[in-house]
């Protein structure tokens, strides 16, 4: 049997509720947090919480200022040698394909980069030759205000930031490309209110482009799905059921991402 595919009563529930306390000490603020609050945040009984943190501490997975709880000069280390999305693209991949088959469209996968961007790591693509949509966005990156994508990442980001990123008028890409920052403003209001982001002529004429987030278990963004394509065949009325579609396959990429903590 391998490893991948060893069940889940092969796992450790100590190390994956050490797991939980490292991803939501990550989404704390950089001052960190007391045992109390990161036990609390994780359904953790404090005792194991602190026995835990105290083991990650003693390894230099965590370190302690005061009664807050930090993340470690050994995480970093350790971080810089980790291929941040090689684990990510093998298990999303089947999903994104499945998807692009469903609707012979093409279906990415972005993550947010350290440039308040997003990178797009991962595509599928339907058996569609002819159309406006472009092959190989691997490792490319698109203008937030004008991406279904950008837009999701927008909408995560206080106001105050999102008016500290972008100009007052915007640059335009197609006819329909937003260009008013505080119309756009409110555009990131409605997605935060549904939770998904269309662009419609925005970004290139006749592409439309649906988005929904991808959330770990704190709630923080950690990717973000699309489907594109020309309106001729990807259509606003396939819109209520791509987006049924596409929330399928987010269940399914965090249950095969996070399987081990969601099973404890």
């Amino acid at each position: 049997m391998s490893d991948a595919s060893a069940p889940v009563e092969m796992t450790n529930k100590s190390v994956t509720k050490g797991v939980r306390l490292l991803r939501e000490l990550a989404a704390q603020p950089r001052s960190g947090a007391t045992v109390t609050t990161l036990a609390k945040a994780t359904g953790i009984s404090r005792p194991t919480a602190f026995r835990l943190l105290h083991s990650f501490e003693v390894s230099g997975f965590v370190d302690r200022v005061g009664n807050n709880y930090i993340l470690g000069w050994e995480l970093a280390r350790l971080g810089r040698y980790a291929d941040p999305h090689a684990g990510l693209v093998a298990r999303a991949q089947p999903l994104l394909e499945e998807l692009a088959e469903k609707f012979n469209e093409q279906v990415t996968l972005s993550v947010p980069d350290l440039q308040d961007g997003l990178e797009v790591v991962a595509e599928a693509t339907g058996s569609h030759v002819v159309g406006i949509v472009q092959h190989n966005m691997v490792g490319l990156h698109y203008p937030l205000h004008a991406s279904s994508t950008g837009k999701v990442l927008l909408a995560e980001m206080p106001v105050e930031k999102v008016v500290a990123l972008l100009p007052k008028e915007l640059e335009s890409f197609a006819s329909r490309t937003i260009t008013d920052r505080a119309t756009l403003l409110r555009e990131l209001d409605e997605v935060r209110e549904q939770g998904f982001a269309v662009i419609d002529n925005e970004l290139e004429e006749e592409l439309l482009s649906l988005s929904r987030p991808l959330r770990d278990s704190s709630g923080t963004l950690v990717a973000v799905l699309t489907v594109n394509g020309p309106r001729y065949r990807f259509s606003r009325a396939q819109i209520p059921e791509a987006l049924q579609q596409m929330q399928t396959i987010v269940d399914r990429l965090i249950e095969v991402f996070w399987q081990d903590s969601a099973a404890e």
